[in-house]
């Protein structure tokens, strides 16, 4: 990996004009239509999948609801003349087998013409095949693993499959970035740990390399399993090390009891993880001895700027009964860079279906100023924005520390 830096920079994001949309349901899966369409007689669906039930359903449910106000206002506006949108959920409980299964249900539904998930990288590997066969435009909002657009040998990048995207940058850059941090506050010790999983292993792989490129030394390296509670095995290897922090990949249901557990055994030292674990829940799991622990997350904070706020208050004003959550800004962009396509797409479209390959086209070709930032993508799926935000507990939540773009 090259040596990057971190140059302190302002992020423009223009202010999109939102609109309100009804609470959606809490099922597993479920249908939801905008409001008037101005007489349109065709439907098309842009599918969500995502975890809507189980741990990590906080974070779905902001995937699936900020989806679904981005429909809405499409559907206000008559963004696609002679069209109306609609939203399809299905549930893949943060599992590979049931995300497999959910995509193969949307892919067989003429109507699908673009999906917006998922959130784990270890499901998105299993579904990915499933939409490109489909010819389905996929964009993660949350997928970080880089392998996902740039295959499994990032010296020799090749894109595996031309339908997918993802609106969030990756762990080539996230972990580096907190590797970067880290150094700079002069901590030069630290214990890695993570769960196995392809988002976790990817995330501490990039982090150790910056981390003892920039002088540091990972000083221990475990595993948890991530279905047990219980990591006092683990604490007690990476305790006689000493590490100054110790570094976590993986999720909030099993960073949140590692943390607390770290600190009742006596490794008092800060716990820092990426976008995985930064939810109110972490904070919630791991109790008050979590000040001082750390995250990093993709984009400036929601609530820095003005295109942000506005995205905040029309959210509440929906009266979801879930909050956006860290992804619901990166899925609103998901789906209008769908909807930027649809309009070239469906212009001439005797059907839903027949749009899809030419969707993959548009999508791949879209560029606005949206929510999170600049809405592009490289010749891989990636987004072309480069912003992370480290972030720390303080008093109980989890306040920002610091925002800048990695080159």
């Amino acid at each position: 990996m090259h040596q990057r830096s971190i140059v302190r920079i302002g992020v423009p994001l223009a202010v999109a004009a939102l609109a309100l949309t009804a609470c959606g349901s809490r099922g597993d899966s479920g249908t939801t239509s905008g409001g008037s369409t101005g007489g349109a007689t065709k439907t098309a669906k842009i599918g969500v999948i995502a975890p809507l039930s189980g741990d990590l359903s906080a974070l779905g449910k902001g995937i699936q609801h900020s989806v679904e106000l981005a429909v809405k206002q499409a559907n206000d506006t008559n963004a696609v003349p002679g069209w109306k949108l609609e939203v399809s959920s299905v549930d893949d409980q943060a599992q590979a087998d049931v995300g497999k299964n959910a995509a193969t249900k949307l892919a067989a539904d003429d109507q699908v013409v673009g999906v917006v998930g998922d959130l784990n990288s270890s499901v998105s590997q299993q579904t990915q095949p499933i939409f490109a066969a489909a010819n389905i435009t996929q964009i993660s909002p949350a997928n970080t693993n880089p392998s996902l657009t740039i295959g499994a040998d990032a010296t020799a990048p090749k894109r595996a499959y031309k339908t997918y995207f993802r609106t969030c940058t990756t762990d080539a850059v996230q972990g580096p970035f907190a590797a970067q941090y880290l150094l700079a506050q002069g901590i030069k010790n630290v214990a890695t740990i993570h769960d196995k999983k392809a988002y976790g292993q990817g995330l501490v792989a990039a982090f150790t390399t910056e981390f003892t490129k920039g002088g540091g030394t990972v000083v221990a390296a475990e595993t948890i399993n991530p279905d047990e509670s219980n990591y006092q095995a683990v604490v007690s290897k990476v305790a006689p090390s000493k590490p100054q922090a110790v570094y976590y990949g993986g999720e909030y249901p099993q960073a949140g009891p590692l943390s607390q557990q770290m600190k009742s055994s006596g490794l008092n030292v800060p716990l820092m993880g990426g976008d995985g674990i930064y939810d109110p829940k972490y904070i919630q799991l791991a109790g008050s001895t979590s000040n001082g622990d750390l995250a990093t997350s993709v984009g400036a904070p929601t609530d820095s700027t003005d295109t942000g706020k506005k995205f905040l208050s029309e959210y509440q004003a929906a009266g979801y009964a879930e909050p956006s959550a860290a992804y619901g800004g990166y899925s609103y962009d998901a789906a209008n860079a769908i909807i930027q396509g649809l309009k070239s797409s469906l212009a001439s479209a005797s059907d839903a279906k027949s749009a899809r390959t030419t969707t993959i086209d548009a999508v791949g070709k879209v560029s606005f100023d949206g929510v999170t930032g600049k809405v592009a993508f490289d010749q891989y799926g990636d987004s072309t924005s480069k912003v992370l935000t480290v972030y720390k507990v303080d008093a109980g939540k989890w306040a920002a520390a610091k925002t800048d773009t990695f080159k």
